[in-house]
């Protein structure tokens, strides 16, 4: 592969890698119905209101919070009956709609459809046995992943902010190029396809909405940063990787999102606030904890995983104590034994804390100190104060690097989801959820 290819070069390998993720599903679904064809809505490049869609009926249904595919889902299911763990009470993994910090901006609701304290893991227990939706076109479909829909050709427009030129990608390609953006390759197949359908549910829910909320001009959807969701176009990825390395890595990214291909989860029949971080505590934080929505799938629950295998997990950062007062805008003159906690959130950092005769919350000094997390502890040594935190992000939603962890304990793509995202489910769609009225 040359080092420059021309426009041409990538123009063909954008129409290869499109046909390695779409093609496999309506030659599957062919092969096993010969003689029918698919029914293909059309063209479906309609944003927000203009886009006038049906509803389909979910090809997946979920019982007490567990996500388990039916027809037409990923080829590796769990079959029926095997254990999976529900609810009780990140290399450097990416960030999408990961909130302010060193991930995304201020917000005070989570953003649109962005990427990303019950104190335990409650025991195991059965997945139900796959059955097909009821009615439309998909629920006839034979067991395999499904033929080509609207959503599939839907073109995505991203704002390439450092070339600053909008690129226009379909709707899983754009989802390869946010995967390769927000988790690292290294990671389990099973968290790698939990991603791609955080991400998903991401974009379907943007462009639902006609949000074109952080993105420069009318001409694009969303950004290439974290403003949004990370994306790599297909010309950086072929320079990140070369030789067996760079096939081997494609690939696996191909997997992830074909193997997913148009699911998105969703609540209570709406795709949901797809957020995620890269690393917890141990623990993910309510909603309202960070922002001021409260979302019941937004539960703080348990991530144990990510204290073992997350480099990100802990850090110690030592500033001088002028600089901490005077980020915080406090007096310099304040004494440091001012500092104390007043509250914690249910996932374990800092709701409140006094300093110098004025009340934070864990969030603001977090941002106003650019720390990793809301949870931290600290020791005042001569002119310094030594901070050290516990996690990565603002720490609602999916952990990326617990999701490795679930991924590495055997659990699926839905099992993690399930876990994350409480009382959610995963559907396959073919279409834009209509707008709400």
């Amino acid at each position: 592969m040359p080092q420059n290819p021309s426009p041409w070069t990538l123009s063909a390998l954008a129409a290869l890698t499109a046909a390695a993720i779409l093609l496999p599903g309506l030659i599957a679904h062919r092969q096993a119905d010969p003689g029918k064809v698919a029914d293909e809505p059309g063209s479906g490049y309609g944003y927000g209101a203009a886009a006038a869609v049906e509803e389909r009926p979910p090809a997946f249904t979920t019982s007490g919070g567990k996500i388990v595919p039916l027809l037409g889902g990923a080829p590796d299911v769990p079959a029926a009956g095997a254990g999976g763990t529900s609810s009780a009470a990140d290399g450097q993994a990416g960030s999408a709609a990961a909130a302010p910090d060193p991930q995304a901006p201020a917000a005070q609701a989570p953003p649109a459809g962005a990427g990303a304290g019950r104190s335990g893991l409650s025991g195991k227990a059965g997945l139900e046995s796959p059955t097909a939706a009821s009615s439309g076109s998909d629920s006839a479909a034979p067991a395999g992943i499904p033929p080509l829909g609207e959503l599939d050709r839907m073109l995505v427009r991203v704002y390439l902010t450092v070339e600053k030129r909008v690129e226009k990608v379909p709707m899983e390609l754009y989802v390869r190029g946010v995967l390769a953006g927000e988790m690292p390759i290294g990671f389990e197949p099973e968290a790698l396809k939990a991603q791609a359908i955080a991400a998903r549910t991401y974009i379907v829910k943007r462009l639902a909405a006609g949000d074109r909320s952080g993105v420069p001009g009318e001409a694009a959807d969303v950004t290439d940063t974290t403003a949004h969701q990370v994306y790599v176009p297909l010309s950086k990825l072929q320079k990140r990787w070369s030789g067996e390395e760079r096939e081997r890595n494609l690939t696996k990214l191909n997997a992830a999102v074909q193997q997913t291909r148009g699911q998105i989860v969703t609540y209570e029949g709406k795709p949901i606030e797809a957020l995620f971080f890269s690393t917890s505590n141990g623990y993910t934080e309510n909603s309202e904890d960070y922002w001021d929505a409260s979302l019941p799938y937004l539960r703080s629950v348990a991530s144990p995983w990510d204290k073992t295998i997350s480099p990100e997990y802990k850090e110690t950062t030592t500033m001088s104590l002028a600089a901490f007062w005077r980020k915080l805008g406090i007096s310099s003159k304040t004494s440091a034994r001012s500092l104390r906690v007043l509250d914690t959130t249910d996932g374990r950092r800092i709701r409140k804390l006094a300093a110098g005769g004025q009340v934070l919350t864990g969030r603001e000094v977090r941002e106003k100190l650019g720390l990793p997390s809301a949870q931290f502890t600290w020791k005042v040594e001569g002119g310094d104060i030594e901070i050290t935190t516990y996690g990565y992000g603002h720490g609602v939603g999916m952990s990326q690097w617990g999701a490795d962890g679930m991924a590495k304990a055997g659990r699926s793509a839905y099992e993690i989801l399930s876990h994350y995202y409480t009382g959610a489910e995963v559907v396959r769609t073919d279409s834009l959820p209509r707008r709400p009225a």
